[in-house]
């Protein structure tokens, strides 16, 4: 039987995550927590390489983290900028962009409002939003940006100098909020963003008039995105979903014509993409139903032999290149598995040598963790649903009992076959985890999505009971013994569930959960936001009587079921008055919740001793409702 892994194992976020490598392969930009008071707080950090000497490290404003880096010459790097909402949610992006050496020094904010942090740029305040496009092949410190300003019907793409702050406008296109795609040379081809309704809309720029004009390939039921070019820019690649299915990938002849699939899946879409090669361009792309499938789109990318090399050196693994020098001589791997958290591996070429530079969570064994199954059932309506089960690394003499867990969001996100803390604790605890791709889950195309509108406590909730069901009928667990657990959209789903089946779970926890959708209709970002408005109206409708129907915190009068509600005071995503809706409403039931509130958390706690805190908690409660397991 494998140990019993302490708690602070689990409750502990990556510490090394999102490096990328200077074009000459001496430097590494990466992401480091560093212990800071109460809490580890990401810090901008450079090492070198090979050896790994630390070079400089920048921490930024409370709050503020580095969303993602990109190298502009050997020396410089441009760092976009994010805020944290929570653990239990990625950091927003702000738009915001800062330029530095990889010594920390020489620091410029290119684009931005927060004067008040970092003084004014050439142009500041900005009050819109910018993202890198483009790096130029001679590393000269310039690259290209897309920008849109938030108070105008416009996108721009300028050329900035990340050392003086000065920006050259390249092109606009009337819309907001657009995305350029620009091929292997900079020149910008497509730009790809939404309608007034929040449909999506791509263009192309006509090269005769200069023009961008909405792309003839975008039909109504067809989404054709570019996203990139082959080495020589004669063809372009992009995603393709016909009659709201799953998403593919294709190429076509930028001159039009000679359309060709290059991957596919199944049940579900092909996604997560991978770039290699000299000039950067499109090397393979991953699945994301099951177990991940990987998909070459260049053979005859000198990339592609190596990562299929790096992929059987590691057979249970997802092998993934995260970036490599400007002569390919280095090369920085990613290797992960629905046991193993992760680790950073640099390749040398000429050396023919790997060698393992970060553990992503250095206090968790791979060989101490559960096996994650793929599984796929039928709903009650006939559609088919996946997901993952997750059964304790050892046996006993009795079935384990089941705990599902919802996936946050509901739409376009989903749960992987990758590493899962909760799942992984919980099933070091002795519980079985059923996680269920309900419909509104990304991963299966658009009109998988579009199933869940309107449906947040009805066919959403039967694919979770189904799920539950099917489960039961396999054998493995005990059917008399499950509780519910879910985080944000989460959270709604183990309430509402707790409501709407009284009878068939014995506990349920919300952490950072919503639990009023008539509440939903008037947050932060609602009023006056056309585009908010109209995707509120999708999702939700327009009855009331529907809204109230599927409220949990109007439907406790219904629950039996032992309650837990954990919750941040300063959670934007949920506020709080969600969470003091629902508890006030098991008290008046004459049900009162165990409650744990943290005023100065946010979606998700932050704070290393709060995590853990909730890890404890959640092993209590689970073991009080369906017995200690070990």
């Amino acid at each position: 039987m494998p140990p019993l892994v302490p708690v602070t194992s689990f409750a502990k976020m990556d510490q090394y995550y999102n490096p990328v490598m200077s074009p000459d392969g001496k430097h590494l930009a990466i992401t480091v927590r560093v212990p800071v008071g109460a809490r580890t707080v990401p810090m901008v950090s450079f090492y070198s390489l090979p050896d790994l000497k630390l070079e400089g490290m920048v921490r930024m404003p409370v709050f503020e983290v580095p969303a993602d880096y990109t190298w502009v010459s050997n020396k410089r790097v441009l760092v976009q900028k994010a805020i944290e909402v929570g653990s239990r949610e990625q950091p927003q992006s702000t738009g915001e962009l800062l330029a530095m050496d990889y010594d920390g020094k020489q620091q410029q904010y290119l684009f931005g409002w927060n004067v008040a942090q970092y003084g004014r740029n050439r142009y500041a305040p900005d009050d819109g939003y910018a993202y890198p496009v483009y790096v130029y092949k001679a590393a000269n410190d310039h690259l290209l940006v897309g920008t849109f300003q938030w108070d105008l019907d416009q996108s721009a793409l300028y050329d900035f100098d990340t050392r003086t702050g000065i920006r050259k406008l390249v092109t606009t296109l009337k819309s907001p909020s657009a995305s350029f795609v620009v091929d292997n040379a900079g020149k910008p081809r497509f730009a790809t963003g939404t309608d007034e309704e929040g449909h999506a809309r791509v263009w192309r720029l006509n090269d005769t008039t200069s023009d961008w004009e909405v792309f003839p390939l975008q039909k109504q039921d067809t989404r054709l995105t570019p996203f990139g070019f082959s080495p020589d820019n004669r063809s372009f690649y992009a995603w393709q979903a016909e009659d709201n299915g799953r998403v593919k990938v294709v190429s076509e002849d930028l001159a039009g014509g000679n359309r060709k699939l290059l991957a596919e899946d199944a049940l579900g879409n092909v996604g997560t993409l991978e770039f290699g090669g000299a000039d950067s361009t499109p090397l393979a792309v991953h699945s994301a139903v099951g177990r991940p499938k990987i998909t070459y789109l260049d053979p005859s990318n000198p990339d592609t032999p190596l990562l299929q090399d790096m992929a059987r050196q590691f057979p249970d693994h997802t092998v993934s290149l995260v970036s490599e020098s400007a002569d390919q001589n280095q090369v920085l791997f990613w290797v992960v598995s629905d046991r193993d958290p992760g680790a950073y591996y640099l390749y040398n070429r000429k050396a023919n040598k790997a060698e393992m530079l970060f553990a992503s969570m250095e206090d968790i064994d791979p060989e101490q963790m559960a096996t994650r199954q793929p599984i796929n059932f039928q709903a009650r309506d006939g559609v088919t649903i996946d997901g993952y089960l997750t059964l304790p690394a050892f046996k006993t003499a009795n079935k384990p009992p089941l705990i599902l867990i919802p996936h946050g969001g509901p739409y376009g996100r989903r749960d992987s076959w990758y590493f899962d803390s909760d799942a992984q604790f919980l099933a070091n605890r002795g519980y079985a985890v059923l996680q269920v791709n309900f419909r509104a889950s990304g991963g299966r195309g658009f009109g998988f999505e579009r199933m869940g509108y309107r449906e947040w406590g009805g066919k959403i909730m039967n694919d979770l009971v189904d799920g539950v069901k099917w489960a039961v009928a396999q054998g493995e667990v005990d059917g008399s013994k499950m509780c519910v657990y879910g985080v944000s959209f989460g959270g709604y789903s183990a309430l509402m569930l707790a409501a709407r089946e009284p009878d068939l779970f014995k506990c349920a926890v919300g952490y950072a959960g919503v639990y009023d959708v008539g509440l939903l209709q008037t947050e932060d970002g609602v009023a006056g936001n056309s585009r908010r408005i109209a995707w509120n109206k999708r999702i939700f409708g327009e009855d009331k009587a529907e809204w109230n129907r599927y409220s949990p915190n109007l439907q406790a009068a219904s629950i039996k079921a032992g309650v837990l509600l954990i919750h941040g005071g300063k959670d934007k995503r949920a506020p709080k008055e969600h969470a003091f809706l629902m508890k006030a409403a098991l008290e008046k039931a004459g049900h009162p919740p165990e409650w744990y509130y943290v005023d100065y958390e946010g979606h998700g706690f932050y704070d290393t001793e709060n995590q853990a805190e909730v890890y404890r908690r959640l092993e209590t409660f689970f073991a009080k409702y369906l017995g200690k397991q070990r």
